[in-house]
Order: C-alpha cells, then sequence, then structure tokens
C-alpha cells in the first residue's frame, strides 16, 4: 500500500472553517518517515512520512493500537515516539542508539516541496446540524477542484463543534459533521478511500473566551458559530 515517488511532493492544505481560520493550525512538525515493514498504524503519503493534521497531530488508520505504534519503525525509532510519545514507553524511544551520529541525508533528488494554501468558508453548519451550508458546500466544490491537479494522496478532514451540550453529543455531531464533508466531495468525484476522518468534538475552538460574557443564548450560539466547522487537508504530489 507504500507508493514510491522521485517527485516533488506538494501538500495543498485547505482550512475549511466557519467565519475564521486558525493561524496556527499549520505549525510545522518534524516529518515522520516510516521503514514500511510491517504493519504501519498511520496514514502515509508517497513520501513513507506520515500524515498531520493542521495542528500536526498524526492520523490513524483503523489498524491502529498501542502495539503498532510501538513497533512500527521511523528510523532508530518507533514511530508513535513522535507521534504518540504518551503512550509509547519511554524506554523505546530513549535507545543507547541515540547518541549515535545521524545518518546523512539523501543525495540525488530535491528536498520534498511543501506549498501550503489557507482557505476560509463562511458558515459551514448551522448550530446542532451536520448539513452542509451552500455556502460550505462552494468552498468544498473549489476544493475537489484543485484535488483534481494534483496526483492525490489522502484528504483529512476532522470535525468540530462549540461547547454547547455534552462532551459525548458533541464528540459525535463532529464526527458526521466530518462524515458530510467526506459524503460531499465523494459525490464530486474524489475516491472514498482517499478521505480519512476525524470528530475532534469541542476540544479544540478557535473563539477562545471572547463569549464567556455573552449570556444570551442566541447571541451565544451566533457568536460560537466559528467553532461549528470542518477542517480539511488535501495532500497529494505533482
Amino acid at each position: 500500500m507504500i507508493k514510491h515517488t522521485k517527485k516533488q511532493m506538494l501538500m495543498l492544505a485547505a482550512i475549511a472553517s466557519i467565519g475564521l481560520s486558525a493561524s496556527a493550525a499549520f505549525a510545522q512538525a518534524k516529518d515522520v518517515v516510516v521503514d514500511g515493514k510491517g504493519e504501519v498504524p498511520y496514514v502515509i503519503d508517497a513520501r513513507n512520512a506520515v500524515a498531520r493534521s493542521g495542528t500536526g497531530l498524526c492520523w490513524r488508520t483503523g489498524y491502529w493500537s498501542p502495539a503498532a505504534a510501538s513497533t512500527a519503525m521511523a528510523g532508530e525509532f518507533p514511530a508513535g515516539c513522535e507521534c504518540d510519545g504518551d503512550i509509547v514507553p519511554k524506554e523505546k524511544c530513549t535507545a543507547a542508539t541515540a547518541a549515535a551520529p545521524a545518518a546523512p541525508a539523501p543525495a540525488g533528488g530535491p528536498a520534498p516541496l511543501a506549498d501550503k494554501i489557507k482557505l476560509s468558508a463562511d458558515t459551514l453548519f448551522d448550530f446542532d446540524k451536520a448539513v452542509l451550508k451552500p455556502e460550505g458546500r462552494t468552498k468544498l466544490d473549489d476544493l475537489a477542484a484543485k484535488a483534481k491537479g494534483i496526483k492525490l494522496e489522502v484528504i483529512l478532514a476532522v470535525g468540530h463543534t462549540d461547547r454547547l451540550g455534552s462532551d459525548s453529543y458533541n464528540q459525535k455531531l463532529s464526527e458526521r459533521r466530518a462524515a458530510a464533508v467526506k459524503t460531499y466531495l465523494v459525490s464530486k468525484g474524489v475516491e472514498a478511500n482517499r478521505v480519512y476522518t476525524e470528530g475532534k468534538g469541542e476540544k479544540q475552538p478557535v473563539t477562545g473566551n471572547k463569549c464567556d460574557s455573552v449570556k444570551n443564548r442566541k447571541a451565544l450560539i451566533e457568536c460560537l458559530q466559528p467553532d461549528r466547522r470542518v477542517e480539511v487537508e488535501v495532500i497529494g504530489s505533482k
């Protein structure tokens, strides 16, 4: 399932958010390049590098488990040392070989190129809904068109909610929102097995504390609109 290519990589990262795109969403993170042997519990691109969300989190596959994260190797350490450092035993990530000289950089080709672009969509979802609004569909149409211009590797869609409601309800709602984006992209010709979804519930709001003083419920729902979003990243090669 791991593909190899000598072409330069292009990451078209598009955040489909509601009224606000987080400026820190694309914080740079260290590439984790797996060896490609055995079961790899993370989504990987054509470079064998683990795909990350806009906030730097490694994308897990359905085969992920603590054991797999501890055994799939990325160089001298398991991939989970970088992706799931709070789960993988620390002794696996601090081997004596850590003091060995670093391996020389591979020669014979240019370094991968990452060109990141942000898009912002106004109001993808209404309050307590997982149905895409027309404005959201328009932004995803643009995203799907751009994806056709590259050799698509994966599309990562992460659903979010505002803080109103219970944690468990919001978790499921965020998953339904991510699934709605996947369904729409598939209807536009994107292969279903290229789209990975995840729900973050209310854990990653972008409104911060700016709505804390809003007491009227209708006004609060309007203030929290930017939190009701799906963040989408398209990863592929030229």
